[in-house]
């Protein structure tokens, strides 16, 4: 009886490995990376990270000849990557509360662990209608959060 109460106490206070919310999340990377911003994987954000997707729209409305605010992929942290070294390296894991969690990707976006190369992405994860949804992005390897990114849309991005 102990045995079994000390498993049940374990299995729910580490994080899980794989499941339904890291399955969000590597939707984004395999069987290749996807652009977060893209319109077309709107369905798969919430707020507060839809806001800045649609200021990016404007802002690439506006100029559409320029970069608009995200010029760079936010899954990854880069611009350049080997698909072949993310797909053998990535690994995702998730912490969940509830309807609410985290999923850490890490990865190398290049072979021979390149100097620069490690990641570690956390993505912020929310249950809406049964579905797991991405919220946010943060980069732990560069210190910054997706929402928190500015992008003024009414203005002039030269």
């Amino acid at each position: 009886m102990r045995l079994s109460l000390a498993f049940t106490v374990l299995a729910f206070a580490t994080p899980a490995f794989a499941g339904p919310a890291s399955n969000a999340v590597k939707f984004f990377y395999t069987p290749q990376v996807k652009f977060e911003a893209d319109a077309k994987y709107r369905d798969r954000f919430t707020e507060p990270v839809t806001k800045l997707f649609e200021l990016n729209d404007q802002a690439q409305a506006k100029n559409p000849d320029m970069v608009a605010c995200i010029d760079f992929d936010p899954g990854l942290d880069a611009q350049d990557f080997d698909q072949k070294t993310l797909d053998r390296t990535l690994r995702l894991v998730e912490t969940l509360n509830g309807g609410e969690g985290t999923v850490t990707a890490t990865f190398s976006l290049f072979p021979d662990a390149a100097e620069g190369a490690q990641r570690e992405m956390v993505w912020s994860v929310r249950k809406v209608d049964g579905k797991w949804k991405i919220a946010d992005i943060a980069s732990k390897t560069n210190g910054w959060t997706l929402s928190l990114l500015q992008c003024m849309a009414g203005q002039s991005l030269e």
